[in-house]
């Protein structure tokens, strides 16, 4: 399922945000692809190359990634007499394609020094205006195409404001990042349950829903028991109660492999950015190191911390099914911070729905072959691009990640 997504996704307050009914789709591939230019624009020259840990990667290398998708994907396939910018990019820029080629070792991003900053900037030129061309006029393939390209540099978006936090956030000078996303707090403090009927329901996205990706699909029946959601996130204030209540020294909290991870030198006691100052707790944001606020979110928790938190508070993860079932629900608008805030872990394993099928070809391994040991996380966060979640979406990571804008929202039994 390809079509053509509801709007166009844009920085906030950005005066072009138009439907797609009167913005064509060239116009709109050159926004979005404007947008990963802007939100490098505050860098300096030294921070494009940093790669602070090996599941992360620098900034130059997301704004060529991006590009080399469009490259491979579409240009050299359908545009006769394509000449590359740089043949050795194939290699150099190929995230996990194993269908297109080798790939350039995904630690050692940050080695590179070269292609530079500036060559970076001209290879995007360079297919952007090949780009432009090709969807001059677009046939039904190349469209399809173009807005999964469009989608995965959103997605790139939200990592390279995630890599760069980790760096920033593991500098004792704390940089800032003008106007980076912060989590929002709830509308009010005092959390309370909101209840869902059970029964056979669907789940999944319809032919209606527009652009989703392949592993959002099929919708599918499922069975539900009665069940309840928080009406919002956990706070930071709430955590911190779990972590003065011993939390994570209480091995009936927590699951064996979080546990295993705890006394195996992970070194967790709080939160990642949380900071213990004389004075009391700081956490690191984009926008700089201040106090920490007990009524926003808790953010960049694992799953095994956010299992650990739920036992502790006696409730439990909800499934995927069940957040997705709340959010469609009629009762939908009495949860708030259901995105913009952040992703919200869930119990469930990331797999397949009944009757799924990749995408044909080397795009086919853009999903399907990560349903494994990862776990399900819903709802987009504040640093996720605007327009780019959906009730069906399924982002994915493993129970120990934790730089991600991860937060918790709780589930109860009826």
């Amino acid at each position: 399922m390809l079509g053509l997504p509801a709007r166009v996704e844009t920085l906030p307050g950005d005066p072009l945000t138009v439907g797609t009914e009167t913005s064509t789709l060239a116009q709109r591939y050159l926004r979005v692809r404007d947008r990963s230019l802007r939100l490098c624009e505050p860098l300096a020259i030294e921070d494009y190359g940093v790669q602070p840990m090996p599941d992360a990667s620098p900034p130059k290398w997301h704004l060529a990634h991006t590009t080399w998708f469009f490259e491979t994907f579409l240009l050299k396939p359908r545009v006769e007499g394509y000449r590359p910018f740089r043949d050795e990019f194939e290699y150099l820029y190929n995230s996990y394609y194993n269908g297109v080629g080798r790939q350039f070792p995904r630690p050692q991003r940050g080695n590179l020094s070269r292609p530079t900053v500036d060559e970076v900037r001209e290879y995007r030129a360079h297919v952007d205006r090949a780009m432009e061309s090709l969807l001059e006029a677009p046939d039904a393939a190349v469209e399809a195409r173009t807005i999964l390209g469009l989608h995965h540099e959103q997605q790139h978006q939200e990592l390279l404001l995630t890599d760069l936090k980790y760096n920033f956030g593991h500098n004792p000078l704390y940089p800032v990042y003008p106007d980076g996303p912060v989590a929002p707090a709830a509308r009010k403090r005092e959390a309370c349950s909101v209840e869902f009927d059970g029964g056979v329901l669907e789940i999944g996205a319809t032919p209606d829903t527009g652009f989703v990706f392949d592993n959002e699909t099929p919708r599918h029946r499922v069975f539900l028991g009665s069940y309840a959601l928080a009406d919002r996130l956990v706070t930071n204030g709430e955590y911190l109660a779990f972590m003065q209540d011993d939390g994570y020294s209480r091995p009936e909290l927590w699951l064996a492999d979080g546990w295993s991870l705890l006394h195996s030198g992970a070194g967790w006691a709080a939160p990642l950015y949380w900071l213990r100052m004389e004075n009391g707790w700081y956490e690191y944001h984009l926008t700089g190191l201040a106090p920490l606020d007990p009524d926003r979110p808790v953010i960049h928790v694992s799953y095994y911390e956010a299992d650990a938190f739920s036992r502790w508070a006696g409730a439990r993860l909800p499934t995927e099914q069940e957040w997705e079932a709340a959010v469609e629900s009629p009762s939908a608008d009495r949860l708030d911070q259901r995105t913009g805030a952040a992703w919200q872990w869930t119990s469930s394993a990331y797999g397949s729905y009944p009757g799924y099928r990749p995408l044909p070809g080397a795009l086919g391994e853009y999903n399907g072959k990560f349903m494994s040991n990862q776990m399900v996380l819903r709802g987009g966060s504040c640093a996720t691009p605007d327009g780019h979640v959906r009730p069906s979406y399924r982002n994915f990571f493993y129970p120990p990640d934790r730089w991600q804008f991860s937060g918790i929202r709780l589930a109860h039994d009826r």
